[in-house]
């Protein structure tokens, strides 16, 4: 990740080398490298998750930036946060059936958060995260359905 001091923009980059089959090794930055592979029933030795599951993780890790961020803004306060994100996929678009896209049909995302903030303030940050989350907002933008669901322990 780069800034220049002229811009706002940042330059987000991922490096990737095929290793076999449809398996691939992966590096962001200096960390770890990590595999992404297909399970054995999509032609896949299962080495690693799918592109797309990590898009879904995507999504989550997402959501674990802006809504502490934004609840600082806020002054809401929380004690947890758990995500789950769904993506479901029609395999035909991958298999080359142009008339089914090839990404996800629909997202389901939902979170648990523990606090003692009132419902109205949980739908104010809600909504606020929603309208600055750029993984969530790359889902919306391609037309992906998208269904959200906060739970409040």
């Amino acid at each position: 990740m780069t800034t220049s001091k002229k811009s706002s923009l940042v330059k987000m980059a991922a490096k990737g080398k095929w290793e076999d089959g449809i398996c691939s090794t992966n590096t962001i930055r200096h960390f770890e490298d990590f595999l992404m592979d297909e399970p054995t029933e999509l032609g896949g030795t299962d080495a690693g998750g799918t592109p797309l599951e990590y898009i879904a993780a995507a999504l989550n890790g997402c959501k674990a930036v802006m809504i502490p961020l934004i609840a600082a803004e806020q002054k809401f306060t929380f004690t947890d946060i758990s995500f789950e994100t769904t993506g479901i996929v029609d395999v035909r678009g991958l298999m080359g059936d142009e008339n089914v896209k090839t990404y996800f049909q629909k997202v389901r995302f939902s979170l648990e958060i523990e606090t003692t903030e009132s419902d109205e303030a949980l739908a104010i940050l809600k909504n606020e995260v929603e309208r600055r989350c750029p993984v969530y907002n790359l889902f919306v933008d391609a037309g992906i359905s998208v269904e959200v669901k906060w739970t409040k322990k």
